[in-house]
């Protein structure tokens, strides 16, 4: 599979045999702030993942794009997503209602045994759905991001929403996540396309193409490399 990186500036690259790493920019610390519209200027020098994909879908998947940046301190990521309409079901405002709604997700691992694993899954309101889970798909909905080490704000945008947020490097190490400047991740999306059967219909999209026949993230095979310059 072939992987494209853009740069804000000079457009798109295509690199061959790329698709599970991403390169990640060291910038001065404090460069970025997070408001939830992605237009600190350091932005313009981050790669941009553009090749997102449906695998399990013959139609083409909306434009999703992924960016990441970090400055000794602070790990920065930026999702701007194509979609039409924007659905965030709010009823008892649980963080379980996430999984229902149109969202970013980001997985990182300590290892490809998958045991364990932790998830943020991100809203267009940005709403949290954190969990750590273990091979196969044992869930602790119970667990929470470490209190002060994640600022997530998103915005609306004329054709989607864009999604930035902060994770610092302290919780990424004190979770045995980051070694030697390497975090084994995961990059997807959730699409909610109606309902269906009283139950959300979501399209699954992901930075690259799982070894899945059905749609599953939570899978070796769904992980890549994000690498810290």
């Amino acid at each position: 599979m072939k992987a494209i990186y853009c740069l804000f500036v000079t457009g798109c690259i295509t690199l061959t045999g790329a698709a599970q790493t991403y390169f990640i920019k060291k910038i001065t610390p404090g460069a970025v702030q997070v408001s939830g519209k992605g237009d600190s200027r350091d932005w313009r020098q981050a790669n941009v993942l553009t090749n997102f994909v449906d695998p399990w879908d013959s139609v083409a998947a909306p434009a999703t794009s992924f960016a990441a940046l970090w400055d000794g301190e602070w790990l920065y990521l930026l999702y701007r997503v194509k979609d039409d309409t924007v659905i965030v079901p709010v009823k008892r405002n649980d963080k379980k209602e996430v999984g229902a709604s149109d969202r970013v997700e980001i997985f990182l691992t300590t290892g490809p045994a998958l045991t364990p694993y932790y998830c943020l899954e991100l809203d267009a309101t940005a709403r949290v759905l954190d969990y750590t889970a273990s091979y196969y798909r044992t869930m602790h909905y119970e667990w929470q991001w470490p209190k002060g080490q994640l600022v997530v704000k998103t915005s609306p945008t004329p054709d989607g929403y864009i999604v930035e947020m902060a994770i610092s490097v302290r919780s990424l190490k004190d979770l045995g996540l980051l070694k030697e400047g390497r975090l084994q991740a995961g990059l997807f999306r959730a699409e909610n396309k109606g309902t269906r059967n009283g139950r959300a219909d979501l399209r699954w999209i992901s930075w690259i193409k799982p070894s899945s026949v059905q749609p599953d993230f939570h899978i070796p095979s769904a992980f890549g490399a994000l690498v810290l310059e």
